[in-house]
């Protein structure tokens, strides 16, 4: 035997026989030739046909396949039939076993999902932890699964790591994630995984980036989706059962040797490796299997393993890690072709066109697939239960196969024939959607798309134009400068090979939650399982009955994301009975959101309960929080109980709280609920009442520190002042004292001029300033140049004010349009966004108080603006006379003068007032006329008090 014959891998493992003796040989002659002498390249080579070699001459028959690939499929469906083994080995998570079952009652395609939503030992940044595997008809695990739960006598052994260890073995998660960040869907099935892990049976892709741009550019392809159905799918869509096996085990060797040293992920490759294999003799030492009638189906990558253990004759044991204390539950979610692609970094559409290729294989090999009895779709499986199945001639599998390899790879790719009767129908059907899609397309533009496509083949080597070349033609010559609708001539030749092809999980196999929110929604008589938006119409005066569904669907739209339940019309609040309602309801599209409810407990209201706690005693939650979380206890549940539970957890948050960020949250809610409260229960909760106590003395406490303080905003001391001043009258009848307040405001020395405004707010309500002279204060403040930069920041603090003293709503109005009258443009214009911004913000409350003051004071005509007279220049001691306008101060005038010049004894009588005794002597009248004439405003003062005519 030549010494090709006897030696020994590298790696271990067994002799090398002589099957492959004649490709080792072309192997070393093509290294000696290309690398100047056997080195790296040949012991790469060499490697290669040894981890064939190796796979090969395993007792235990490994089946490689690829995830999603119609090919694997085929071959898997064929070797099944061919074989018939009585235990089947299959690489996916072994605590997904039970819900294999359940496929029997879903639309394929859907994803077996494990969910946890609490976290015990992973980090908490990490919940939830989502692990999917998505299972299409095109794919090999499907068949293989749907052969051993048909056959009778069957077992299915999942082996591959449980979720948990899933996440065990990714401690870099987090950091991945934010380095490679995915990108926003752009269709709505992208998200059906959500932020998932996803579960691959054979993620067969080189990890080599310059492997894969060297494939892609020698292939005159686009992207490895292209290069893969030309290469691989098409060849070994009817290869024989020998020759496949031999081509994906080098191919996933070559993957392998040629991937990138990280250790971290060919650690969790191994590892990964070494718990299937313990997994596997395990099985077989505890039932006494033989290892002949069993077949293991596991990615092509971890098939050509190098790793001790590999084989059920490893000696080495691999010690699982236990699993953590996390607990999970598990239930299938509708998938879909698109949310595989964006999930696996497939290129779009490549699902869909292996959807159709599988179509094609079955009719091309008169292969009869395996389908689970009961399933959608049962009709057009028995259409091919019809069709004789073609003999099965799969040559000889194991240690024994003859050498299928050398003249695969010989061989040059055959050519399939133009089938011209297919690209006519593409291109016809691409013109048809277009313009559906208001392209103007037209029938040379089919027979364009026709020619590129024949063209584009010839030029990438291939006779018959693959669906990538077709794609590439319709874009050319179709699409233009811009697309008209809302899909591309590239996404509408995706639909046209397939489309999105979106699962449905069946009734039956939703978890408990789902199936009472569809039994509990059927007086609507809407189909709920369809994708789409129904309407659904609610008149609950005239019929009774539908008030459940009104409530349950309020608990939806408040558990499930945007869209799934959404109100046309209608609203639930504090106290309010609905009479009529209008819902779109969307549960069919939101299943995924709907199912996973179900793995937080067995109702709505039971759900709903558990994130309330959840949020209340949340370590960072704020008295605002959870007193949202009693409304909505109160408002979709009806629970006093829970409602007192949590309003006991906001008043004991509210006395650790120590700045007011949440102030005006707690004041709007505290007096909804209250008010709620007052007219729905005889008396009111004692939570709620020693919640309005301490709040009014942490209020207390705090206000002087919040008036001086730069971070509290306006609005938020106006909250603490209208809670003080709202709660007063509870708060002063269960014990509180009011001197706290009035101390809390007499130490209050704010600086800020809208602070400012918001003290005298509070001194007025407290009777310490009137509101006379509040008027005084802001017409000293126009009357002061250098304060009127600042006025508008006094107005915007008593716009606050109004939140808690209402009753200054005339002086307000008074304020403003005095501002409006006399501030000038430069001051007044860079105001005006502050007062919308104002406004805005506190809209629903001081607007209404504002307009309705506007209306009353000013003139309701525009001709009676002319001689309208503010109520504030208007004298109020004579109610009896006619208003007449204020005349506006003339000029300097001597009218003044003279009268004070000729009455002296009336300058005497003012300085006697001011303390001066002496008066006006005949040598100082002079000088006293001249300073009058100087200073004139003191003489018409006079004179308007003497005579206002």
């Amino acid at each position: 035997m030549s010494p090709a014959t006897t030696r020994v891998p590298a790696d271990g493992g067994h002799p090398a026989p002589d099957t492959f003796d004649a490709l080792r040989a072309q192997l070393h002659d093509a290294a000696t030739e290309f690398a100047d002498g056997p080195g790296a390249l040949d012991a790469i080579l060499r490697g290669l046909v040894d981890d064939v070699d190796r796979a090969l001459r395993e007792p235990l028959e490994i089946f490689p396949v690829c995830h999603h690939s119609p090919a694997s499929a085929t071959a898997m469906a064929r070797r099944l039939r061919a074989k018939q083994p009585r235990t089947v080995f299959l690489e996916l998570c072994e605590d997904m076993a039970p819900l294999l079952t359940e496929l029997r009652n879903c639309r394929l395609p859907v994803a077996v999902q494990a969910f946890a939503t609490r976290v015990n030992g992973f980090p908490a940044d990490w919940a939830p932890l989502s692990v999917v595997a998505p299972i299409t008809e095109a794919s090999a695990e499907y068949q293989a699964i749907a052969y051993a739960l048909e056959t009778p006598d069957v077992q299915l052994v999942l082996v591959d790591r449980s979720s948990d260890h899933v996440f065990q073995w990714q401690p870099l998660r987090a950091d991945a994630e934010a380095a490679d960040p995915e990108a926003a869907p752009a269709e709505e099935g992208t998200a059906l995984h959500g932020d998932a892990v996803g579960v691959e049976l054979g993620d067969l892709r080189p990890r080599f980036a310059d492997l894969e741009k060297h494939l892609l550019r020698h292939g005159k392809v686009r992207h490895w989706s292209e290069w893969w159905h030309q290469y691989v799918e098409v060849p070994l869509g009817d290869a024989s059962h020998d020759t496949y096996r031999q081509v994906m085990f080098l191919i996933g060797s070559l993957f392998r040797r040629l991937a990138p040293g990280d250790c971290d992920r060919v650690q969790v490759d191994e590892d990964r490796e070494r718990y299937m294999w313990t997994r596997i003799r395990e099985h077989l030492a505890a039932t006494g299997a033989d290892p002949a009638d069993c077949v293991y189906v596991c990615g092509a990558f971890h098939a050509a393993s190098r790793v001790a253990e590999f084989g059920v004759h490893g000696t080495d044991t691999f010690a699982v890690p236990p699993r953590t204390a996390t607990e999970w539950q598990y239930g299938l979610i509708p998938s879909s072709h698109t949310a595989i692609e964006a999930q696996f970094g497939l290129e779009r559409g490549s699902v869909s066109i292996a959807a159709t290729q599988w179509e094609k294989n079955l009719k091309r090999t008169r292969t009869q697939p395996f389908r689970l009895k009961g399933q959608s779709g049962a009709k057009a499986s028995r259409a091919r239960k019809a069709a004789a199945p073609a003999p099965v001639t799969d040559t000889a599998s194991g240690p024994d196969a003859a050498d299928m390899l050398s003249g695969f790879l010989r061989r040059p790719p055959v050519l399939d024939p133009l089938d011209q009767q297919e690209l006519l129908g593409w291109s016809v059907d691409i013109v048809r959607a277009a313009r559906r899609n208001g392209y103007l397309a037209s029938t040379a533009d089919a027979i364009a798309v026709y020619e590129t496509s024949i063209l584009l083949a010839g030029m990438r080597d291939r006779a018959r134009p693959t669906p990538y070349d077709f794609q590439d033609a319709a874009v050319t010559c179709i699409e233009k400068d811009a697309v008209p609708g809302r899909r591309d001539v590239a996404r509408l030749v995706e639909i046209m090979m397939g489309g999105d092809r979106i699962g449905q999980v069946g009734y039956e196999s939703l978890p408990p939650l789902a199936r009472d929110v569809h039994d509990r929604l059927a007086p609507l008589g809407l189909n709920l399982q369809q994708r789409g938006v129904k309407r659904a119409l609610l008149d609950i005066k005239s019929d009774p009955r539908l008030k459940p569904c009104s409530d349950t669907l309020w608990m939806l739209r408040y558990l499930l994301p945007h869209g799934a339940a959404r109100p046309i019309m209608g609203e639930r609040k504090l106290g309010e009975r609905p009479v009529q309602e209008s819902w779109d309801v969307a549960l069919g599209t939101h299943q995924r959101a709907l199912i996973e409810l179900g793995y937080e407990g067995v109702s709505l209201e039971q759900v709903i309960e558990q994130r309330l706690r959840r949020e209340a005693n949340a370590p960072q939650a704020t008295a605002a929080v959870v007193l949202r979380t009693v409304e909505d206890a109160t408002l979709y549940l009806g629970s006093r109980r829970l409602a007192d539970e949590l309003g006991t957890r906001a008043l004991q948050v509210l006395s650790t709280e120590r700045s007011v960020d949440g102030a005006p949250e707690v004041l709007r809610r505290v007096r909804e609920l209250l008010a709620f409260y007052r007219t729905a229960e005889p008396v009111l909760p004692e939570w709620i009442e020693q919640f309005a106590k301490t709040g009014y003395a942490h209020y207390c406490t705090l206000l002087p520190t919040a008036f001086t303080d730069e971070t509290a905003t306006v609005r938020q001391v106006a909250a603490m002042l209208g809670f003080l001043f709202s709660m007063e009258s509870l708060a002063l009848s269960l014990g509180s004292d009011r001197t706290q307040l009035e101390l809390a405001v007499a130490q209050s020395h704010p600086e800020e001029p809208s602070k400012v405004a918001l003290l005298w707010a509070a001194q007025v309500q407290l009777g310490r300033l009137s509101r006379q002279e509040l008027r005084e204060r802001c017409d000293e403040l126009l009357d002061n140049p250098l304060v009127l930069p600042a006025y508008p920041r006094y107005l915007s603090g008593l716009l606050h004010a109004l939140e808690p003293v209402p009753g200054l709503v005339d002086v307000v109005v008074e304020a403003v349009s005095n501002a409006f009258a006399r501030l000038p443009d430069p001051v007044l214009l860079p105001w005006l966004p502050t007062l919308i911004t104002t406004l805005r913000t506190s809209g629903p409350d001081l607007a209404p108080l504002l307009t309705r003051e506007a209306g009353r004071v000013f003139p309701g005509q525009l001709a009676a603006l002319d001689a309208w007279v503010p109520p504030w220049r208007a004298p109020t001691d004579l109610p009896d006379r006619p208003v007449r306008p204020v005349r506006p101060v003339r000029p300097a005038a001597d009218r003044g003068t003279e009268l004070l010049a000729a009455h002296p004894a009336t300058c005497d009588a003012l300085a006697d007032l001011l303390g001066c005794d002496d008066g006006w002597t005949a040598e100082e009248a002079p000088r006293g006329s001249a300073l009058l004439a100087r200073y004139p405003a003191t003489s018409h003062a006079l004179a308007l008090l003497l005579d206002p005519e």
